[in-house]
């Protein structure tokens, strides 16, 4: 039963006038808050978020299926890294966007400068920047037809931008979410936005690190994958309060499958929604404390880096610039002005320019400013969506061939390149020279490398023309070696050939023919279907 009560709350530095008791914030909560405030939490935020990914560096992707057991500290040396963190740039190229164009952005906007900035993508954002290199749209560059990344957690770590300008907002967080979101990712890949910045904008006005990730869970469509994860967290710390280990393991035995070509067959898993639970995980079970937190969603392995990110950014905003330990304030202050690469901004302005786009977002939700008093009601964080995109509907994997497989034939010089890590991938730039290879199943996916030198291939499945693309990539963005050259869906399920050629055209701009190729990934089912235009 529901009553109307009047209560002054005092939630952080933030002073709450509740007009209807309700466990979802559907009811209207006023909030009075001074810009100095509102830019303490924000700043907290940005803080929390740049710890939070250098505390988690050295091990990103070296713990795969395992927990990271031992002694963790933050390397100091790893704080020099934060320009060329992408977690942190990309955030930044996006709020460059939001300064410069308002709430009036469109995706278009978003993407021209995401797609032509000077810095390094890769996964999913390599790839819809490849996509709209390509002339294809910006929203259609994410979807699945497109990107076989659509799931990755690309837009999960780079979306945090978009909660510290929205308090106590998440409708407009979402508005902006699924602009931005679209241009890289699709379904649960967008849903991780949807979930991290509801995250944030609840940081702003709650205290309790469980209702923040229930507020976060409560704006995702509930029918997602990503909403089913979070609520099987939820449940599993109710029953396991006191152990983080378990509910670890039960995420690792219930949900530990990726589709991405490098999740096929391997341990690795760049899934938003396998890692936004290790978000929720450091969230719950670090109850307030940034440094548990960082080190909880740290040691569950994966992504950990952007994961400990995420979660710091989100606690950082609950405790505020004010409440943070004195020693991570203190190993952050050099670097407090330090410009990240390709963007104009650093800690310090990003912080800056953040205050002045919440106060925009309050006033153009209703919200009322006397002197440097703001005052607005807080958002339903419910999300009432009935569509539900499912990026990847019946697909699973079937095989994958490194260059080594005997089952793939090599016709012409095709010469062996050895890159950083394990990647091998092979390379000729002899026209006629082609990759041939017979697999069974309804889609397939191949290696490429875009690079300054690259040509323009052709895909053939049993004999007939079925993709075209150009590998040119400018010299500035020069690691793409984790690029798509074929990626080809939605075949009758059964024996196919491929054939991909070299056909010694290129782009005007690049310096060579050259195609490279990598490992080949064939799989079953279908991907969602491509909205018609």
């Amino acid at each position: 039963m529901k009553r109307t009560i009047v209560v002054i709350l005092l939630v952080g530095s933030f002073i709450f006038v509740s007009y209807k008791a309700c466990n979802n914030y559907s009811g209207k909560k006023t909030v009075r808050v001074t810009e100095q405030e509102l830019l303490d939490k924000i700043k907290g935020g940005w803080i929390g978020k740049a710890y939070g990914v250098s505390f988690g560096g050295p091990t990103e992707f070296r713990y795969q299926s395992e927990i990271i057991e031992g002694p963790l500290s933050l390397d100091k040396e790893g704080l020099k890294w934060l320009p060329w963190q992408d977690d942190m740039y990309v955030n930044m190229a996006f709020l460059k966007t939001l300064v410069e164009k308002g709430f009036s952005a469109t995706i278009e906007d978003f993407a021209k400068d995401f797609a032509y900035g000077g810095f390094l993508l890769w996964h999913a954002n390599g790839q819809g920047r490849q996509n709209i290199l390509s002339g294809i749209e910006p929203g259609q560059s994410g979807h699945p037809y497109y990107n076989p990344h659509a799931d990755d957690i690309d837009f999960q770590i780079e979306c945090d931008f978009i909660g510290l300008v929205s308090p106590g907002l998440p409708k407009s967080s979402k508005e902006v979410c699924d602009m931005v979101g679209h241009i890289m990712n699709y379904g649960d890949g967008v849903y991780g936005g949807y979930f991290v910045t509801a995250m944030y904008a609840a940081a702003f006005i709650e205290d309790d690190p469980y209702k923040i990730v229930k507020y976060g869970l409560s704006m995702l469509p509930k029918g997602s994958g990503y909403a089913q994860i979070i609520r099987d967290v939820l449940n599993w710390y109710e029953k396991y309060p006191d152990d983080w280990k378990k509910v670890w393991k039960k995420i690792e035995d219930k949900y530990n499958r990726d589709l991405c070509p490098w999740g096929v067959k391997s341990k690795f898993n760049i899934q938003a929604r396998l890692n936004g639970s290790y978000i929720a995980l450091g969230i719950l079970y670090g109850n307030g404390d940034l440094k548990k937190t960082v080190e909880i969603a740290t040691r569950c392995g994966q992504d950990s880096d952007c994961n400990p990110g995420n979660a710091g950014g989100v606690v950082g905003t609950m405790l505020g610039y004010s409440r943070l330990p004195k020693d991570i304030k203190e190993a952050m202050k050099p670097y407090m002005k330090e410009v990240f690469c390709f963007t104009p901004f650093s800690i310090d302005s990003a912080s800056k320019v953040c205050l002045r786009l919440a106060v925009q977002n309050i006033l153009r939700n209703n919200g009322n400013k006397r002197g440097d008093t703001l005052e607005f009601a807080i958002q339903s964080f419910v999300n009432k969506d009935e569509e539900v995109e499912v990026s990847f509907p019946t697909l699973e994997p079937i095989d994958k061939f490194s260059i080594y497989d005997d089952r793939i034939k090599w016709v012409g010089d095709w010469s062996k390149v050895d890159y950083k890590g394990d990647e091998v991938m092979r390379r000729s730039d002899n026209p006629g020279d082609y990759m041939e290879v017979n697999f069974e199943g309804s889609a397939v996916y191949v290696q490429g490398d875009l690079r300054y030198d690259q040509g323009i291939l052709e895909a053939y499945i049993d004999g007939k023309l079925m993709q075209e693309r150009d590998m040119y990539l400018p010299k500035k963005w020069e690691l793409a070696n984790q690029s798509t050259a074929v990626w080809i869906t939605g075949l009758p399920f059964g024996n196919h050939k491929l054939v991909v050629k070299v056909t010694g055209r290129k782009n005007p701009k690049s310096e060579g023919i050259t195609i490279s190729l990598g490992k080949v990934v064939t799989y079953r089912g279908e991907v969602a279907k491509l909205p018609k235009r």
